[in-house]
């Protein structure tokens, strides 16, 4: 587990995801807007982080060795029930269990980072009554980006 920043005043982002590539990328960007970031490789370093640390929001790979990432999302969420939590998978079956979970965003991978951006921006700024409202279930308002098509060559 590392954290990499910028500038301390911004968002702290936790992003959790096997992949070093994914992380290391997903780092870079964040880090290029701004935001303070932590990652990890697993659920228990991210329950760790989570723990110790203040997070605003968290990128989660469902993947994940040991815990899957639906657990460590139910554990992240009944310990911070305002927590944003944005679920980045390759798994494109995912739309109604995040949706019934009260996840902020389902993003399918490989990932098209403006409107990742965009989504990161939008959950930050949400206020609370409405990320409490999701969770228990009462707007079940789900930002889904499928993956980024390929351009076709001509």
């Amino acid at each position: 587990m590392k954290i990499h920043y910028r500038r301390s005043s911004q968002k702290t982002i936790l992003v959790v995801d096997d992949d070093p590539s994914v992380r290391d990328m997903l780092m870079r960007v964040l880090v290029n807007e701004g935001y303070k970031v932590w990652t990890a490789a697993n659920g228990t370093g991210a329950l760790e982080i989570a723990a110790s640390a203040r997070v605003d929001l968290v990128i989660l790979d469902l993947m994940l060795p040991g815990e899957n990432g639906w657990d460590v999302f139910e554990r992240l969420t009944t310990e911070n029930p305002l927590l944003s939590v944005i679920i980045a998978t390759a798994r494109s079956d995912q739309a109604f269990t995040a949706a019934a979970a009260g996840v902020g965003a389902l993003l399918e991978k490989p990932l098209d980072f403006p409107k990742l951006l965009q989504t990161v921006g939008d959950l930050l700024t949400e206020p609370p009554e409405v990320r409490l409202a999701r969770m228990a279930g009462k707007s079940s308002k789900l930002r889904h980006l499928p993956a980024r098509q390929k351009e076709s060559v001509k």
